[in-house]
This record gives structure tokens, sequence and C-alpha cells, in this order.
């Protein structure tokens, strides 16, 4: 039996690919599971049509996300915390404090798209990046001043 694989599926293949497969797997597993549909003339048809719909979607995200990198550039931000003497912090800075300063700067921004590789632990200016697209980075500068 032929299927087109909806999803990737461990050693069989991944999303898109027509593969063939015992009766009892597609029928029993696959299809149900939604993993697969059957390979028709019809449905071949329907995923050309996905994979070009798919495809006009992630140029047109990679072009927002391009332009929201640009719009970042040259943006920094201020985070307020109370530190000792030493300038060291009581506390951390995390991604979602970073976000939530964008945020009063009137700038969107998901914690998740924030790459910390450790909280920030002192005062200081800081280089953060943002992973907004696969391969679409913006940089932002992170001031950590005393409150």
């Amino acid at each position: 039996m032929k299927v087109i694989l909806t999803e990737d599926v461990k050693r069989l293949g991944s999303k898109g690919e027509v593969v063939t497969v015992k009766d009892g797997y597609g029928r029993n597993y696959l299809i149900p599971t939604g993993k697969a549909m059957q390979a028709t003339a019809n449905n071949l048809v329907k995923l050309k049509d996905r994979a070009r719909l798919e495809e006009a979607k992630q140029k047109r995200d990679r072009r927002d996300a391009e332009e929201f990198a640009q719009k970042l550039s040259g943006v920094s931000v201020s985070v307020r915390v109370q530190a000792d003497e030493s300038d060291k912090l009581y506390g951390a800075v995390h991604e979602r404090d970073i976000a939530q300063a964008l945020e009063e700067q009137g700038v969107q921004v998901d914690p998740h798209n924030i790459v910390l590789e450790e909280p920030i632990k002192m005062l200081g200016v800081f280089p953060v990046k943002l992973h907004l697209f696969r391969d679409v980075e913006a940089e932002i500068k992170v001031w950590i001043i005393r409150e």
C-alpha cells in the first residue's frame, strides 16, 4: 500500500513523502492516527497544493522576521534591579524580565525567542540575542541598572 505521510514517522520517512508500507500497518495504524493518508491521485494534488501554501507561508514569516530584526537593531532596554555594593544582583534577570522591559517600550517579544546562555547576575551592559526565525536573529543591548 502506498501512503503519503502527513507528519514525520521514525524509521519510515518525513512529512510529504510517498512511501510503501504493508497494508495492515497503513490501514490499522498510520491512516487512523492521522500520520498518513492513502496515495490517491486526488490526495497527491492536495499534497502539492498544501506544500505550495506552506512554502508561501514560510517565505512570508521569514520576511516578517527579517523586518522585525531590522526594527530591533539598535534597540536597548533597561532593567532595574536590586544589587549589593559589589554590583552583584540579589536575584537574576531572566528572559521573561527582558521581554517585559521590551513590552514597556512597545515591542512585543515572546520570552522563548530570547536567548540567554544563563541568567544575568551582575550590573552592566549585555548583548542579548533574539531568535526570530530559523536563521534570523537580532541583537539588542540590555542595561542592568541599580534600582
